[in-house]
């Protein structure tokens, strides 16, 4: 059963302080901020957390008017985003009058019959401005805010919580969903055809041909399988003005629909850092994953030996997802093609395994006296027992304990590669989410996530200062 995250897409003409707000709500500086117009040439996204909900952020292009394909450029940018994502953010500036850029980007997100907000953003420029001829837009809510100095961010946030479910059921849950991904031309469409026995996408030498996501149901081993072709994925900065810029938009939408994703690359172009940027992402997703080196047919003299000494070289390059097979294929011959539908199915059936709690504890206790988690300043982590959660479609496992605040990420590692020896797992990626006994933990809250590690160090501070109090009170008296 695959589950899909919300997709928020923030949009808006150029230089209105989309990735401003994206980088606000994350907390970081993912997202490159700049004076320029213009700054941002592709769509970057991230996954956001706020209380307790799990949703794709997603911050996309300025749209701007150019010379020409103006309005091509707008409604394609916009039809697009409102395709694939579930909730659409249209930005504008509180210091300047709407435009008619702004005008048609509200529009042509009306139109989508998806909810649409519209954030006034810049609200610390606005001057005492009146901010009512807003209203023409047509749209609501209307949230005010200012990303640098942080106002209206929770407004905002609880406003959008309130619409997304925790995560949305693809329609059929007994359909097995597979997604075709890489970078253009590497021969996703062709392989596309070939599982699918029928020429239902466009194959072309042509980078790009396939703009948007493909889909068709086929029949294997008594199971319906819905095949998904996305379109290519390119690097920063290559992503083209128009309608392949919310390409990757579409690629994660079909890759958080899928249960198992199909990385493709092509045996003449191997070690691309995009290609392993793309496996981060389905990894993030967590999807399982299957490594498939295409158009093997190309290579010549090739013998057993030639794939043998490229498959080390390839698993280096993809060491953060060592638990993903790798197959060699052939979309022209047909070489191993089949055999992505049984390597998917087995990972199905992994990702599916369920484990006995008494069974993981006595794991646990193995693998803790073989090698106890170190601590920090006298905090020295102490797991007592953990549970697998049963309605997550990722393995995911609860460890309960004291301090694990502490836990190290080379311990969590070393946890994993314990539970894959032990009991497999292939294909998949793992959740060890690491849980104080006293804290009651929401399901969809990763206790790894770096809120934790912070609240961990506030906690220190904050012994600290109490001590420093205590010492300064004695001194006093």
């Amino acid at each position: 059963m695959a589950k899909k995250l919300p997709i928020v897409a923030i949009v808006g003409r150029a230089n209105v302080g989309k990735s401003s707000l994206f980088n606000a709500i994350l907390d970081t500086k993912e997202a490159i901020v700049a004076r320029e117009a213009g700054t941002t040439r592709d769509a970057i996204m991230s996954k956001a957390e706020y209380k307790d909900q799990n949703f794709w952020l997603v911050d996309t292009a300025g749209i701007k008017d150019p010379e020409d394909d103006f309005e091509f450029t707008i409604q394609e940018q916009v039809t697009q985003a409102a395709d694939s994502a579930d909730v659409i953010w249209v930005v504008v500036e509180a210091d300047v009058p709407i435009t008619e850029e702004d005008r048609r980007v509200a529009k042509m997100a009306l139109r989508s019959k998806k909810p649409v907000f519209l954030i006034i953003n810049k609200l610390d420029k606005a001057k005492g401005q009146d901010l009512a001829g807003f209203d023409r837009l047509g749209i609501k809510p209307i949230i005010r805010t200012s990303s640098t100095q942080r106002r209206g961010i929770e407004q905002l946030l609880d406003q959008l919580v309130e619409i997304i479910p925790k995560a949305v059921a693809t329609e059929d849950d007994d359909r097995f969903r597979i997604a075709i991904v890489g970078r253009p031309n590497v021969g996703k469409s062709q392989l596309f055809n070939t599982l699918a026995k029928k020429q239902q996408a466009i194959v072309a030498d042509r980078a790009g041909t396939t703009r948007d996501v493909n889909h068709t149901v086929v029949k294997y081993m008594g199971r319906e399988v819905e095949l998904l072709d996305t379109a290519g994925i390119r690097k920063n900065g290559k992503i083209e003005v128009g309608i392949e810029r919310f390409s990757v938009i579409r690629a994660l939408a079909a890759i958080e629909q899928s249960d198992v994703c199909l990385l493709l690359m092509d045996v003449n172009e191997l070690n691309v850092q995009l290609d392993q940027k793309i496996a981060g992402m389905v990894k993030e997703a967590g999807k399982g994953l299957i490594l498939v080196v295409s158009k093997w047919d190309s290579v010549e003299d090739k013998d057993a030996f030639t794939r043998d000494s490229l498959a080390p070289k390839i698993a280096r390059n993809y060491d953060f997802v060592p638990w993903a097979p790798l197959i060699f294929t052939s979309s022209v011959s047909g070489q191993n093609v089949t055999k992505l539908f049984d390597l998917a199915f087995d990972i199905d059936k992994e990702r599916a395994k369920r484990i006995a709690t008494p069974e993981l504890n006595k794991w646990l206790r193995q693998a803790v006296d073989a090698h106890p988690p170190a601590g920090l300043k006298n905090r020295n982590p102490k797991l007592n027992y953990m549970v697998q959660e049963t309605d997550n479609p990722i393995p995911a496992f609860k460890i309960f304990g004291s301090h694990t605040g502490f836990v190290h990420w080379s311990y969590r590692r070393y946890l994993e590669r314990k539970m894959r020896e032990s009991y497999g797992y292939e294909g998949t990626p793992l959740q060890l989410w690491f849980i104080e006994k006293h804290v009651t933990h929401r399901n969809g809250s990763s206790p790894s996530h770096p809120n934790a590690k912070a609240a961990a160090a506030r906690k220190l501070k904050n012994e600290a200062q109490a001590k420093a109090d205590k010492a300064e009170q004695s001194v006093t008296e």
